[in-house]
C-alpha cells in the first residue's frame, strides 16, 4: 500500500475518488451518512483552495482505499469553530483534523496511525499551531443501528494522546441513511497539544 500527502491544487486529482470513499465509509455506523457526490466534491474543492489544507491518501495499486484530511481551524466551517470561540479560545492556535476514512478490509494495518502522524507533521511544518483537534459524532449506546460488534475508537484516539473534551461540543446536520430530512447531530471534540506524545 502507498500513502501520499497532497496539498493545494494537487488535491483536485483526488476529488472523485475521495468523494466516493467518504460516502461509502460514512454510510456505516456511527455516521449513517446518506451522502451525495455533489456535496462531497464541493467540500473537497474548498479544501484544495485552503492555504493549510492537506489530504493524505492511501492507495492499493491505483485504487484509493483510505483518505484523511485536515486544515487550520480558522479555515474550517463555522459549526466547528463555534465551541472554541464560545470558550474564548484563539482559533489560530488550532489545526483541525477533519476526517479519516478507510475501507474495512484495510483496517488494522497501521494506516490510521499514519494518517494521524502525517497530519500532525503537516501542522508542525506550518509552524504556528499549538493544538490539534477533531470531533466525533455522539450516538446513544442503544441506537438501533449500532452493530453488536461495534467498537468505539476512543482507546485508539487516547493512544494518540488526544483527550475528549465534553466542554467543546457542536452540532452539524446531515441526512441519515433511510431518513428523508437532515437532522442536527451532536459532536464532541478531542484535543491534543501539538508535539506532545
Amino acid at each position: 500500500m502507498q500513502i501520499q500527502t497532497f496539498t493545494g491544487h494537487d488535491i483536485l486529482n483526488l476529488i472523485d475518488d475521495v468523494a466516493r470513499l467518504r460516502i461509502a465509509v460514512f454510510r456505516d455506523y456511527p455516521y449513517l451518512y446518506e451522502g451525495s457526490l455533489d456535496y462531497e466534491k464541493h467540500y473537497l474543492d474548498k479544501l484544495s483552495q485552503s492555504e493549510s489544507g492537506v489530504v493524505i491518501a492511501a492507495r492499493d495499486g491505483t485504487r484509493v482505499v483510505g483518505a484523511s484530511t485536515a486544515l487550520a481551524m480558522v479555515e474550517a466551517e463555522e459549526a466547528f469553530q463555534r465551541p472554541f470561540l464560545e470558550a474564548g479560545a484563539d482559533l489560530n492556535d488550532y489545526f483541525y483534523f477533519a476526517e479519516s476514512v478507510l475501507l474495512p478490509e484495510y483496517r488494522g494495518r497501521g494506516v490510521g496511525r499514519e494518517f494521524f502522524r502525517r497530519r500532525e507533521a503537516h501542522a508542525a511544518n506550518i509552524g504556528k499551531f499549538k493544538f490539534l483537534c477533531f470531533c466525533a459524532v455522539d450516538r446513544p449506546g442503544n441506537h438501533p443501528c449500532r452493530p453488536e460488534d461495534y467498537r468505539p475508537l476512543d482507546s485508539f484516539w487516547e493512544s494518540e494522546h488526544f483527550f475528549r473534551r465534553p466542554d467543546l461540543q457542536t452540532t452539524y446536520p446531515w441526512l441519515d441513511r433511510g431518513d428523508e430530512q437532515e437532522t442536527e447531530k451532536s459532536m464532541t471534540f478531542w484535543v491534543k497539544e501539538l508535539g506532545k506524545d
